[in-house]
């Protein structure tokens, strides 16, 4: 049942539901673009008042001691950590994703020196791409992509030349979802190392990076962990690489001993070695109240609602947009679905802007997929009727005017025939 009764049935029984409370949600809106910029947390302003007005203004540079600045990038990893599977001491925040994997994917490739190719998804976010052809052009190696599916076949064609794969368990276009153990396990078994770009999946699907013999990892902090609009990124390196990981950007703080300001470079021995930058604290203090969120909510509790969603959504769907140019682009299997939904539809950038105009917010990739994600802490059984719903009555209506305008014209072409 897809009836806005049935929704309201499944909100009461939503064990997650309370969480809602707790973001800062526009009234009137639906939103389902959580999986570009997570929705504000109700900790954060506050969080960033007392940054402001009670460390930085009153402690001045002691911040960086007596408020723990200088180590906040470590302790806001651990967070992380516990989020992605990851034991303390393997995940440090800092910088932006591109930065992050600009450093993955070097120290990744220099763990492979006899090697020369990059293997990376070619359905992957664009920045994954071209940071990947960068690096092979500095290194003097080759980039080879194939589709998520099909890595296994080009690790067998020619795996023992592979020195990275570059992978997301979440196609950020689709949604479809990827096994992190299997395609890790078959490209050990070729002797390459990994590195996963998680910006997809942290937060709203459980990872176990540890356990499934991930070697790097790296990850934006601002879709479904809701750190904020430009929210450090994290980069997690496994304890067994440590020794002889060898990032290309070896700043200030990543020394062993960065207060000595000895002129030569000394690397630290714990993941301090992938700090860069100085700290944004910041955009680290709205961040740390984020992932407040997560302490009293389990992932595997976000994911199964998360999965729930999607279900609803598909159901709506095949009972809403039928014949109505729509095509269902996620897989319908659950355990093949990250936590979104993608339509396809010809006239998408214009249903997307009419949805806005309705207070209901996704996004489009071009040049036909609509998208659509849950945050399973603030996103409804009701938001999921109520978009697909308003989505269907719009297409609906643009295919009537559509009709009446083509109609118009032959009968115009009609006239001018006649005269």
């Amino acid at each position: 049942m897809t009836s806005r009764a049935a929704a309201e049935r499944l909100d009461r029984a939503d064990p997650l539901a309370p969480a809602r409370d707790r973001f800062e949600l526009p009234p009137g809106i639906v939103y389902l673009d959580g999986n570009s910029l997570g929705a504000m947390p109700a900790g954060v302003p506050d969080a960033l008042d007392r940054t402001v007005r009670q460390q930085w203004r009153n402690h001045l540079i002691k911040g960086w001691t007596d408020d723990g600045w200088l180590d906040s990038p470590m302790r806001t990893g651990d967070r992380i950590g516990r989020l992605i599977g990851a034991a303390a001491g393997q995940t440090v925040t800092g910088d932006s994703t591109s930065v992050q994997l600009f450093n993955a994917l070097t120290t990744a490739a220099r763990l492979r020196p006899e090697r020369t190719v990059v293997l990376s998804d070619s359905d992957g976010f664009p920045t994954d791409r071209y940071l990947a052809s960068s690096v092979a052009r500095l290194l003097g190696l080759e980039v080879r992509q194939t589709p998520m599916g099909g890595i296994g076949a080009a690790l067998d064609a020619y795996g023992d030349e592979v020195a990275v794969v570059l992978g997301t368990p979440v196609d950020f276009r689709t949604g479809e979802a990827f096994d992190v153990a299997a395609v890790t396990a078959r490209a050990h078994r070729a002797g390459a190392v990994t590195v996963w770009d998680l910006c997809h999946a942290a937060g709203a699907l459980p990872l176990s990076l540890d356990a499934d013999g991930v070697d790097l990892a790296v990850g934006c902090s601002y879709k479904y962990l809701s750190g904020g609009p430009g929210a450090p990124a994290y980069i997690y390196v496994a304890q067994r690489h440590r020794a002889a990981a060898d990032p290309p950007l070896t700043g200030w703080l990543s020394h062993a001993t960065p207060f000595e300001m000895t002129p030569d470079y000394r690397p630290a021995d714990d993941m301090s070695r992938f700090r860069i930058g100085a700290p944004h604290i910041l955009s680290l203090s709205a961040l740390q109240a984020a992932l407040d969120m997560f302490d009293s909510v389990s992932i595997e509790d976000i994911r199964a609602k998360n999965v729930q969603l999607g279900r609803f959504f598909i159901e709506c769907f095949d009972d809403h947009l039928a014949g109505l140019g729509f095509d269902l682009v996620t897989p319908r299997e659950d355990e093949r679905r990250g936590s979104q939904v993608t339509l396809s539809h010809p006239d998408a950038s214009r249903l997307m802007d009419q949805l806005a105009e309705r207070g209901v917010i996704g996004d489009v990739r071009p040049p036909t997929l609509l998208r659509f994600g849950f945050n399973s802490l603030y996103v409804s059984y009701m938001d999921i009727h109520d978009a697909v719903t308003a989505l269907g009555e719009l297409a609906e209506s643009n295919r009537l005017s559509r009709g009446r305008t083509d109609a118009a014209h032959r009968l115009i072409g009609e006239t001018h025939v006649a005269q």
